[in-house]
């Protein structure tokens, strides 16, 4: 309701700013100045007389495309009334309603005739057509399907680095918008500063001030067990908006009310263990003991992605595997000169660990992982032994005390926007003391495959319902070597299209996925044979 209630105040609001600003243009158009104030109504007016199909006046009120078609539709009437030089075009994109409101009440404009408007249009012909590309493939990225890369190997080899995938923005309901004016493509920022700057102070591609509620429709399913997801990243220090945070995918394996536990490396549900289904591949970190040097720019070329650092000891090389399927590494104890390989797990009641390249690139650092410390930051856990942890549901009355207020904190304050306070060892919710708290939403638990390679729920804590974004539906393409890994000391041998992951379909649970890249290469065929052999029956036409 909230939703619905602030789009209409948007609506009203843009009603009123074209009023304000151009009646007396309406007026000079035939007519009535108060027509200006009607919502859909009045751009359709603006199109009718510029010459351009009426429906596109419904464009206006989408997220994100509503502000290039206001841009757009401001022009055309600027037009209309011989605004056409460059500074015009200029000021009615840059002040918008402001400059329209300086020709309205400052100016004495009159419609120019149609054929001077017709030659106008003429010459706009072809910058009309790139407009509605953008604003077709921005709708189509706003509100069905979004495009997402995969730049590191947390889901390795289950999603390889340099798979790029579709994601299905309506599997679990549509989330509608919640910041309706950004430039189209951009998730968050227009450009990264990197390491000369805070990221905080990057130019944002939204603009933060004007935001609607979290609101999601068609809501028939939710993230199930086992789910390969797609949502923002809970804990982006950077955007507070939750649908312009950095999107993430990883594998949900928990849902709302599940208990999930860590047993030395290995996951549980529900005091069960997990399904492996067919098209998962699951990895752990390896330690590879050799009394010669292994030919590791072979093993990329059989395996693919796979970070390693070599070390060179008093006995031969050891081999520290970022991540390993446990018939990889069966494979690898094979090879002449192996003499011993184990997983590394981490001590139960350690602190957290996080693998890091050193400066010279020969060995890992284990550090305890101060930046992305583990959830909940008083339980002696880490990645291989953590929990057991209750995912938070809907409606769960939850105690507080100083030993729970860590697993709830962010809960609480952040995804429930609460006010909480801990002062004398007394708790606060909006200012009333409390000793227990309401969830108001669903969580899940989203975890990598590569298991001691990603940053995970292990860390950054549940995912909230709203920061759901979808499900990916296929990998349209995958460019191995296209990524550089900081954490390895080689990399893979150059760049190639993996041809055979091409449109291959994500999230059925099968080992042996069908690729239809074919497919998609006879419709692109198709589609510019048509259009040559019609542009040349037409030609052909008009010559006869």
């Amino acid at each position: 309701m909230n939703y619905i209630i602030t789009a209409l105040v948007y609506i009203i609001l843009i009603s009123v700013l074209l009023f304000v600003s151009s009646w007396k243009l309406f007026k000079k158009m035939g007519y009535k100045p108060y027509m200006a104030l009607v919502p859909v109504k009045n751009y359709q007016i603006i199109l009718k007389e510029t010459k351009h199909p009426t429906w596109w006046a419904f464009l206006i009120y989408f997220p994100v495309v509503g502000t290039i078609m206001m841009i757009v539709f401001h022009l055309f009437l600027m037009r209309k009334f011989g605004k056409t030089s460059f500074v015009d075009k200029l000021l009615t994109v840059l002040l918008g309603y402001l400059y329209l409101a300086k020709v309205n009440y400052f100016s004495n404009p009159e419609v120019v005739i149609d054929e001077e408007e017709e030659e106008e249009q003429k010459k706009e012909t072809f910058l009309g057509s790139v407009t509605f590309a953008v604003v077709f493939a921005t709708l189509i990225h706003t509100l069905v399907i979004q495009p997402f890369g995969i730049p590191t190997g947390s889901m390795e080899r289950t999603l390889l680095v340099g798979d790029f995938l579709f994601v299905n923005k309506w599997s679990y309901g549509f989330r509608l918008p919640m910041r309706p004016i950004a430039i189209p493509f951009l998730q968050g920022t227009i450009y990264d500063a990197g390491q000369k700057g805070n990221p905080k102070d990057d130019p944002k591609s939204y603009v933060e001030a004007i935001k609607l509620p979290y609101y999601r429709i068609f809501q028939f399913n939710t993230p199930q067990r086992y789910d390969i997801v797609v949502f923002n990243y809970p804990q982006d220090s950077v955007h507070v908006a939750t649908d312009r945070k950095d999107p993430y995918v990883k594998r949900c394996v928990g849902i709302p009310g599940d208990v999930i536990e860590f047993r030395a490396g290995r996951l549980f549900v529900n005091n069960a263990p997990e399904k492996i289904l067919g098209d998962e591949q699951q990895q752990h970190r390896f330690i590879v003991k050799s009394n010669s040097q292994l030919d590791i720019q072979q093993l990329y070329k059989a395996y693919g992605f796979l970070p390693v650092v070599e070390e060179q000891t008093n006995s031969g090389f050891q081999y520290g595997f970022q991540g390993l399927t446990d018939q990889t590494a069966k494979e690898i104890k094979e090879l002449p000169g192996v003499t011993e390989i184990k997983e590394e797990i981490e001590e139960k009641g350690a602190g957290a660990v996080r693998f890091k390249l050193n400066a010279d690139k020969t060995a890992y650092t284990k550090n305890i992982d101060t930046v992305n410390s583990i959830y909940p930051i008083n339980k002696p856990w880490n990645q291989d032994w953590y929990g057991p942890l209750r995912i938070p549901k809907k409606g769960d009355v939850v105690k507080l005390d100083q030993e729970s207020l860590p697993q709830y904190r962010w809960i609480i304050s952040e995804y429930e926007h609460n006010k909480l306070e801990n002062k004398g060892g007394k708790i606060y919710i909006n200012g009333q003391e409390t000793n227990q708290y309401t969830i108001k939403q669903n969580y899940y638990m989203m975890i990598g495959d590569n298991r001691d390679a990603s940053l995970d729920a292990r860390y950054f804590g549940v995912v909230p319902e709203e920061n759901i974004v979808g499900r990916p539906m296929f990998t349209w393409l995958s460019v191995e070597g296209l990524f550089s890994d900081a954490s390895s000391t080689y990399q893979a041998p150059g760049k190639r299209v993996r041809w055979d992951r091409m449109f291959k379909a994500t999230n059925t649970g099968e080992a042996n996925k069908t690729s239809y890249w074919w497919v998609a290469v006879l419709i692109l065929v198709l589609f510019f044979g048509w259009d040559f052999f019609a542009n040349m029956f037409k030609k052909k036409k008009e010559e006869d």
